[in-house]
């Protein structure tokens, strides 16, 4: 059976006093509505439509191909809102997952499970409910004898008996397509509002003699709608907490789950110990064996196995396996370290490869270079790439020395083996097995010192008179 959804995501939000659009507000580094869109996808959802209202540009712009699209141009209601994708799925035969766009803490086996009772069941209509402690604010489900749902009551329209009820309604239905929008036909706008509400539809199919289901989820945070800052942090912690949570069932040490953050793309190999401070953000990938933290941020970037990464940063960044970096190191885009590379403190990297046991222990800058195998880079090395117009190359072959206080005049070349003097300004080539010296022959001038002292001494005394 064809499954189709309608993410609702027309709202603009303004409880969240932010110029940006509601659903495109982030939570663990992605835009609420793109954690629904993924969940979506996950449960192989064939046709996904998000209707869209203020900001719809920016919706487009972030999703992209990923859906369809229906515009909501004034906000009467979430039944109005389904309305908006009649052109689009009105025909079609299967079921329709109707989903709020500000609902990033819905997992895909929670829908699953819920179709999976629509299916069996036969249901018209099957809601996703939660039971929360203290429902206020919320439609209750009132279910019938027979447990399935009777009709759903909102917090104002409640009896004493009806608001005692825990049983919440979370806004996320699965539908049959063409039941749901036959029902949507006779949903009218009588009301304090003036809106069209798409519970109604539940009304209409239980008094047509339609199934109406509830599944009741069994962690109530996943039915948290994001309307306000508030609510937002609340989403960020309880699911900074749910990722982090698995990554230790897989396998991963985390030494302080409330001082790291790891972001929901994010894979961590086994036996990996991440500690405090870290950040892992982005498409980043870390193998086994890893030592991450503290205060490390990683971004984009793929880390081989058995590397210890401490107090650094990490933009679309390569490291291969048995490497060290930091502390205090910054790996810039295009950075590709090979295998047992040391990368020390107060070194930036930045679109350069450095080959298998290279070292760059402190206090370097290795730009657009390629660096090959078994190289020492001395303290205070720099690769000096960028001649005020273009960014120039630098290469140096395997088994050369660099040494303290180089400059690489790019674009320049140091051959295999060949040996650079602390303190040389490199202009032109270097051979293989070479040694290179550039730099002005010491001179001692004896006794000078003293005189240029006493020079100074008498100018400042006779500033002072």
């Amino acid at each position: 059976m064809k499954l189709m959804a309608i993410v609702l995501a027309a709202g603009q939000g303004k409880r969240m006093k932010s110029k940006l659009y509601k659903v495109l507000h982030p939570v663990v580094g992605k835009p609420m509505v793109g954690h629904v869109v993924d969940t979506l996808q996950h449960i192989e959802v064939t046709q996904t439509v998000v209707v869209v209202g203020f900001g719809a540009e920016a919706v487009k712009g972030y999703l992209g191909d990923r859906a369809q699209y229906a515009l909501q141009e004034q906000q009467l209601g979430t039944g109005h809102a389904v309305l908006q994708a009649k052109d689009l799925l009105g025909e079609e035969e299967g079921m329709t997952v109707v989903i709020c766009g500000d609902t990033p803490l819905i997992t895909a086996a929670t829908l699953q499970e819920t179709i999976e009772l629509h299916q069996q069941s036969g249901a018209a209509a099957t809601i996703l409910t939660a039971k929360l402690g203290e429902p206020q604010g919320y439609g209750r489900i009132i279910r019938g004898e027979d447990g399935r749902v009777a009709r759903i009551v909102e917090q104002k329209d409640c009896t004493d008996e009806e608001a005692a009820v825990q049983e919440i309604n979370t806004g996320t239905y699965i539908f049959d397509n063409r039941k749901m929008f036959n029902a949507l036909a006779s949903v009218t706008n009588k009301n304090v509002q003036n809106e069209y509400y798409l519970t109604d539809v539940i009304g209409i199919m239980t008094s047509a003699g339609e199934v109406v289901q509830g599944y009741c989820m069994a962690d109530p945070a996943e039915s948290i709608g994001v309307n306000d800052r508030v609510a937002l942090s609340e989403a960020e912690q309880l699911f900074k907490a749910r990722i982090n949570r698995q990554h230790m069932l897989n396998g991963v040490t985390i030494i302080d789950p409330l001082h790291t953050y790891i972001e929901k793309d994010v894979t961590i190999g086994a036996d990996t110990i991440l500690l405090p401070g870290t950040i892992l953000r982005g498409n980043t990938q870390i193998g086994e064996l890893c030592t991450i933290g503290p205060q490390t941020e990683i971004i984009d970037s793929t880390i081989q196995d058995e590397v210890t990464i401490k107090q650094s940063v990490l933009q679309e960044a390569y490291v291969d396996s048995e490497t060290s970096v930091g502390p205090f190191a910054y790996l810039r885009p295009g950075a590709k370290l090979g295998k047992q590379v040391k990368v020390g403190d107060f070194v930036e990297i930045k679109n350069a490869t450095l080959g298998e046991g290279t070292k760059v222990s402190h206090l370097s800058y290795v730009g657009d270079a390629v660096v090959g195998t078994n190289v020492n880079i001395g303290c205070g090395a720099i690769t000096v790439n960028y001649d005020g117009f273009n960014k120039n190359l630098t290469e140096i072959g395997n088994d050369a020395f660099i040494g303290s206080n180089v400059n690489l005049i790019a674009p320049v070349k140091i051959g295999d083996g060949a040996y650079v003097v602390a303190g040389t300004t490199i202009t032109h080539n270097v051979n293989e097995g070479d040694l290179s010296i550039a730099r002005v022959r010491q001179e001692n001038k004896a006794g000078y010192a003293d005189k240029i002292k006493a020079r100074m001494k008498a100018k400042k005394e006779n500033k002072g008179r």
